[in-house]
């Protein structure tokens, strides 16, 4: 029996490569799955192999755990589709979409055929392995923030400089800025008034002459 071997590599990381050999008559859920034994991915999610052309551009689907508007639409599914029927190419191309929910796209490339599949080894067989797959989205753990201290330093977490300070207006006890260039030009008003205010009769009649 004849074998297929075909690059598999994340579209967002193409340094991230599996090479799998596996046999023409499998189907591709043979070969879904195949790839999340090497990405250590839980392989029971809904994914899409997409026959393409050499720029990646999608064609016919074949559908693992599809939705029922696909199941309706006549979908191909992966387990009834074995991989030789949708190769008509050395190099056949398909694009890959693992889970519909948090997705991973990639490149699936036919690169070798092997005439001779070895009577002892299971396949699909990992031939190479190269980089590890990122973790899946939502399976980190979540930040946690402490809470803040009571003289928590709002201005150093805001990465506040010394040299800012002339830009910043200084504010009340109530967070209100306070104005002090206008209050200090209103006192020296005040106080120029009141000094005019306070003039005898007698410096102002000296000031007529």
């Amino acid at each position: 029996m004849a074998v297929y071997r075909f690059k598999v590599s994340f579209e967002d990381f193409d340094d991230i490569i599996r090479e799998i050999d596996i046999r023409t008559n499998q189907t591709f859920e043979d070969l879904h799955f195949a790839i999340h034994q090497s990405t250590g991915y839980v392989a029971e999610k809904p994914s899409s192999f997409y026959v393409a052309n050499d720029q990646w551009l999608k064609a016919e689907e074949i559908a693992f755990m599809p939705s029922q508007r696909k199941i309706d639409n006549g979908v191909a599914l992966m387990s009834k589709s074995k991989l030789s029927n949708f190769v008509d190419d050395p190099h056949q191309k398909f694009y890959y979409t693992y889970n519909f929910e948090r997705p991973y796209d990639f490149h699936v490339e036919l690169i070798k055929i092997v005439l001779e599949d070895e009577k002892n080894k299971e396949y699909p067989f990992i031939f190479r392995s190269v980089g590890e797959a990122p973790r899946p989205a939502g399976t980190g753990a979540a930040a946690v923030i402490p809470d803040a201290p009571d003289d928590f330093d709002f201005l150093h977490e805001m990465e506040y400089a010394p040299e800012d300070a002339d830009d910043m207006e200084t504010v009340d006890e109530l967070g209100a800025p306070v104005a002090h260039e206008e209050e200090e030009e209103k006192d020296e008003f005040m106080d120029e008034f009141s000094d005019n205010e306070n003039m005898d009769s007698d410096d102002l009649q000296k000031e007529d002459y």
